[in-house]
């Protein structure tokens, strides 16, 4: 049992680390040899199978959340670094976006909005508790903000942390599959629709598509981001 035994968390470190990028990429490649199994495809998703096999692994190693957390500091301090780098591709295609200027706006705009109010039109329908109501409102933007804004109007920053995470994995899995059902080819409709909903879960996942994608997500990712953790302390605050 690595956590348990003492003196070597330099070791359950390195084991812990080497084990989550093992898994990843075992997930990643499965993944991608699944592709010719359409139906089965979305339910491999990376994300999916290599949670699933960590927490598997953590269940078999008695290793706590908090635990596991410690030993894999060093991949969570890159994410910093990972998401700074997503500004390659934005730079890259700048023109681009500069020249559809306010037709890259709008749509951000309308499915940042359309995604949560479907979902706190389902909830009031339902009765819900008011905190749960307000907690769903931040569901599609990224971590960190969805629990400083989801405090800020009276929702649960834990909870909004979950909220975030599924509508993640949920926009990665399905959205593909969705453009492919309806025929979106286009780099930057896909990308617009993946960081606006599905933020940066679904931003991670346009970087597969192609760069144009990632710029396109990117810019969404942030600009829903910035005016969601605005605009909902200045209503519901």
């Amino acid at each position: 049992m690595l956590a348990l035994l003492p003196n070597i968390n330099y070791l359950a470190t390195i084991l812990w680390l080497a084990l989550t990028i093992v898994i990843y990429f075992g997930a990643l490649h499965l993944h991608r040899a699944s592709k010719p199994l359409r139906f089965i495809q979305p339910a491999l998703h990376p994300l999916i199978v290599a949670t699933l096999l960590i927490i598997l692994l953590q269940s078999l190693t008695h290793t706590s959340v908090s635990e596991y957390q410690e030993y894999t500091q060093l991949l969570s301090a890159l994410l910093g670094p990972a998401t700074v780098a997503l500004a390659v591709p934005l730079y890259r295609q700048l023109r681009l976006l500069v020249k559809m200027n306010w037709r890259v706006l709008v749509p951000i705009c309308v499915g940042g909005a359309l995604a949560p109010v479907l979902s706190w039109t389902c909830l009031y329908l339902l009765n819900t508790p008011l905190n749960l109501q307000m907690t769903v409102l931040v569901k599609s933007i990224t971590t960190p903000l969805a629990m400083d804004a989801a405090g800020a109007i009276g929702g649960i920053p834990a909870l909004a942390a979950v909220f975030v995470i599924s509508t993640g994995i949920v926009g990665a899995i399905c959205g593909p599959a969705l453009f492919a059902l309806i025929g979106v080819n286009n780099q930057a409709a896909q990308g617009t629709a993946l960081g606006a909903v599905s933020h940066a879960i679904g931003t991670a996942w346009a970087i597969s598509i192609g760069e144009q994608c990632t710029a396109f997500a990117t810019l969404a990712l942030c600009v829903n981001g910035i005016a969601t953790s605005l605009i909902l302390p200045i209503l519901f605050g």
